[in-house]
């Protein structure tokens, strides 16, 4: 208990050397968030609209997975050297395999019955990915974004061993900041993760479509094809 107490002592002493490391914590996580986005989300949403690479996603997240970060990190030093491209890559190869994954999944296996209805409107391939298969998936692909942004910013705390700098800067440096340093850097570290978590989780709700709230699943498919006919129709 005491040095849970002697924790929040330290934290509340020391909050711009914590507020300066938990905004590179942030920096180097959110960076290696946005990279992956754009490298595996549209991979795996293309993927899933043509129901092939079911091999390439599944075996990329398990190996993804299996890859120790800290390993990733010690090999693109003698690649990258020490900073935070090296940071990045590593963190990177952590998140995007999650990523790609889900997002294949989400859009593979979207109702059938929709995708078809929305063909049979004479919807164009472009048209029945933006407008049915996308809205049914977002949920799922959200999903894998709020598990992968978690990931990171956990793992982001390896960063101090490439000089990436962040929280790991203070749980790794005990001789500096002692033990009540490197308990109150670790909070810190969890806390963050939860809070982000609780934020996904909103924003998730948010960009789900009404109609996946709001009605049952024989009637979600009507509504939604129904929807995207009339943004087709008036495009």
């Amino acid at each position: 208990m005491h040095a849970f107490l002697d924790a929040f002592s330290f934290f509340f002493n020391n909050l711009s050397l914590f507020g300066d490391k938990t905004l590179a914590h942030l920096e180097i996580s959110f960076a290696s968030i946005g990279v992956a986005i754009l490298v595996s989300v549209p991979l795996g949403v293309w993927l899933g609209h043509l129901h092939r690479g079911s091999f390439l996603a599944i075996n990329a997240s398990n190996i993804g997975r299996a890859l120790p970060s800290l390993a990733v990190i010690s090999i693109g030093i003698g690649i990258l050297g020490i900073g935070f491209a090296n940071v990045l890559v590593a963190l990177v190869v952590l998140a995007g395999p999650v990523m790609l994954t889900n997002a294949y999944v989400a859009v593979d296996q979207v109702d059938r019955d929709a995708v078809d209805a929305a063909r049979a409107m004479g919807m164009r391939p472009v048209q029945v990915l933006m407008g049915v298969e996308l809205p049914l998936a977002l949920p799922l692909i959200f999903a894998g974004l709020r598990t992968a942004t978690v990931y990171v910013v956990a793992t982001a705390t390896l960063a101090t061993f490439a000089g990436g700098g962040g929280l790991g800067d203070i749980i790794v440096n005990e001789s500096s900041y002692g033990t009540a340093g490197v308990i109150a850097g670790s909070l810190t570290i969890t806390v963050l993760a939860f809070a982000i978590d609780g934020v996904l989780a909103l924003v998730q709700l948010a960009v789900t479509p009404s109609p996946l709230r709001k009605l049952g699943r024989g009637k979600r498919t009507e509504a939604l094809v129904d929807a995207s006919w009339e943004t087709g129709s008036s495009s």
